[in-house]
């Protein structure tokens, strides 16, 4: 059994704690992260570093920071088999991030359409945290040897990006780092805004009808459904092109019940879109119930997460740190 340990292959994702988490993070994310964990050797961070390249409320952060752990382990991420940790805990994430910094360019780092669409958003702070942070979530993957980076289709140019830096500094200094690749999950990767559908749900969504979160009431749950936009016929079919809405929901139904898109257009042949918004809003109240409710209890008990951060930036840390020394040595660092 210990051999088969050491051959599993390793995971490493984030997501920031810069608003609460949606369904769409957890149908996307965390509930593939789940299903992983029990083949891949697997580290989750919450990736407050990146947050801080948007101006956040100290406060907030703090809050979101201890309620996402929280809710990554009610959603089923079991702290003895996966490590979670907090990304400001290890220090060797900002260390070799300055070190990949050197060896990043600065027309990769224009190219990105992260800092183009952060920067039109955040006009009057375009700071270099927000151009650098590629380097940054370099870092972050490189530091674990990580094997597979699970990523939506839109996040992929981190992973490249991530590969080019990686081979730069491997190609001056030998096999430092394992090349790492995207993986993404056939199911669920891309959950739409309910009120635009042609765009991601976000956190960040002006629209606050177009998201719904992990820790929302249902009655708030149901009315997201009931405003979600459809099209102007009344037939449920799959087609993301000429019905985005409905098969957005159709995506967010079959994610809840298990139900394919042809027992879901059975399911509601000749009903109205009237019958089916509220059906897709009562699944997804029930899928989340039990993750709110333990997420809630997890929340109040304070040492219990703070023993879980811990242990998980400490064992992060390890690894993380035998990468950091071998990088350090490499560029001609003297030993500590």
């Amino acid at each position: 059994m210990n051999e088969h340990a050491i051959e599993k292959k390793t995971i490493f994702s984030g997501i920031q704690p810069s608003g609460e988490l949606t369904l769409g993070s957890y149908l996307g994310a965390i509930k593939n992260w789940v299903a992983l964990s029990a083949e891949y050797n697997t580290y989750f961070c919450i990736v407050d570093m990146h947050a801080i390249t948007v101006r956040q409320n100290p406060a907030d952060l703090r809050r979101r920071t201890t309620a996402q752990l929280a809710q990554y382990i009610a959603c089923g991420l079991d702290p003895e088999k996966n490590t979670i940790f907090v990304q400001s805990h290890v220090p060797a994430h900002a260390e070799l991030a300055w070190v990949l910094n050197c060896y990043t360019m600065f027309g990769e780092l224009s190219r990105m359409t992260q800092f183009k669409d952060k920067s039109a958003k955040n006009a009057d702070n375009i700071n270099a945290g927000l151009f650098t942070y590629p380097a940054l979530m370099a870092a972050d993957i490189l530091l674990y040897q990580t094997d597979l980076v699970p990523v939506g289709e839109d996040q992929k140019q981190h992973v490249e990006i991530c590969r080019d830096i990686a081979t730069r500094f491997n190609g001056v200094y030998g096999d430092v780092f394992k090349m790492p690749e995207p993986y993404i999950p056939k199911v669920g990767a891309r959950i739409m805004s309910l009120t635009s559908p042609e765009n991601k749900m976000s956190k960040s969504d002006k629209d606050p009808g177009g998201c719904v979160y992990l820790m929302q009431k249902p009655d708030e749950i149901m009315r997201s459904f009931k405003r979600a936009v459809t099209d102007s016929e009344t037939s449920v079919r799959y087609d993301p092109k000429e019905k985005p809405g409905v098969s957005n929901l159709m995506q967010i139904y079959s994610c809840a019940t298990g139900e394919s898109f042809e027992e879901i257009e059975a399911e509601f042949s000749g009903k109205g879109y009237g019958e089916f918004k509220p059906k897709v809003g009562e699944a997804v109240v029930e899928l989340l119930r039990p993750i709110r409710e333990e997420a809630e209890r997890l929340t109040a008990d304070k040492d219990y997460l703070q023993s879980i951060y811990r242990a998980g930036a400490e064992k992060a840390g390890y690894t993380a740190n035998k990468t950091l020394r071998k990088v350090y040595k490499k560029v001609g660092f003297v030993e500590r």
